[in-house]
């Protein structure tokens, strides 16, 4: 059942060293400021999933949160390479980190199948791809009724699922709006979740009818953090601000470099940094 919490309670409470933990998020959303969170109380032995890896995870593996990542790409998007994330496969450091790469369509089926507490999932794909070659998590299964050999993956079942929403209600409903990706799945498919909202509404009357609402008896902890999907964005709140993509480019290039802007961005601050990016309610 929800509860409304700090973000530093809800991290606390719900993510322990060693964990899978996805942050899920597709271009829009994505919780940097739990993720921020997760930094600060110096979660160690991660094992991270995400469809989109992008400056988030960069930061996380780049203060050494993470032993391995699965994933179906990763980059800083829109601009290049993740240099912190090459650094520790390439170099381990500051420490090395395992890769599980899989495609999009891999990575939703899984998501699907362990929402639905399957445990695999079975589908099209991969047909002439060399993936497998390199990925043993990567098998088939010939379908019963037609003979067609199908792809399988193993499902995705999060300790933690982390995701950014516009709004909770006094319940603890969660609504979502915009590009969705596989927040709702990976929600399901876990057995706890941290969700950070914009703001905290008495009900969702009125709310479009095809609106994504997980309801409260699906979500662990929710936190008030306006803002905290920033740098990505928050249809109807704010922006995505790519500024900030550009110059993480050249922050995270070079380890010293990195290791300072964190140290004065994120170790140095709290949650309530992110108000400042938080951009009232826009209508239209």
């Amino acid at each position: 059942m929800a509860s409304f919490v700090s973000l530093q309670e809800a991290v606390a409470a719900n993510t322990r060293d060693g964990d899978v933990v996805a942050l899920e998020g597709f271009t829009h959303l994505i919780p940097y400021a739990a993720g921020h969170e997760l930094i600060r109380q110096q979660r160690r032995g991660l094992t991270l999933v995400r469809m989109t890896p992008d400056i988030i995870y960069d930061q996380l593996i780049g203060m050494g949160a993470a032993e391995k990542l699965i994933f179906s790409w990763g980059g800083n998007p829109g601009v290049g390479s993740l240099y912190r994330m090459r650094d520790a496969i390439e170099n381990g450091w500051p420490r090395p980190l395992a890769i599980e790469e899989h495609s999009h369509a891999a990575m939703a089926n899984a998501y699907e199948a362990g929402a639905a507490n399957l445990p695999f999932a079975a589908f099209r794909g991969y047909l002439g791809a060399d993936l497998a070659k390199v990925n043993p998590r990567i098998k088939s299964v010939t379908c019963p009724y037609s003979g067609e050999v199908l792809a399988t993956v193993p499902a995705i079942r999060p300790d933690v699922a982390i995701i950014h929403a516009q709004k909770a209600d006094r319940a603890g409903n969660v609504l979502i709006e915009g590009i969705v990706g596989v927040q709702k799945q990976a929600v399901l498919a876990a057995k706890r979740s941290i969700v950070t909202v914009e703001e905290r509404v008495e009900s969702f009357a009125g709310v479009h009818s095809n609106a994504c609402i997980l309801p409260h008896w699906t979500v662990g902890a929710i936190t008030v953090v306006p803002g905290g999907a920033h740098p990505s964005y928050a249809q109807g709140y704010y922006m995505r601000d790519n500024a900030y993509y550009l110059a993480w480019d050249a922050i995270s290039k070079d380890r010293d470099g990195f290791l300072a802007w964190m140290k004065e961005n994120v170790l140095a601050k709290g949650p309530e940094a992110f108000l400042a990016h938080a951009g009232g309610r826009q209508h239209g």
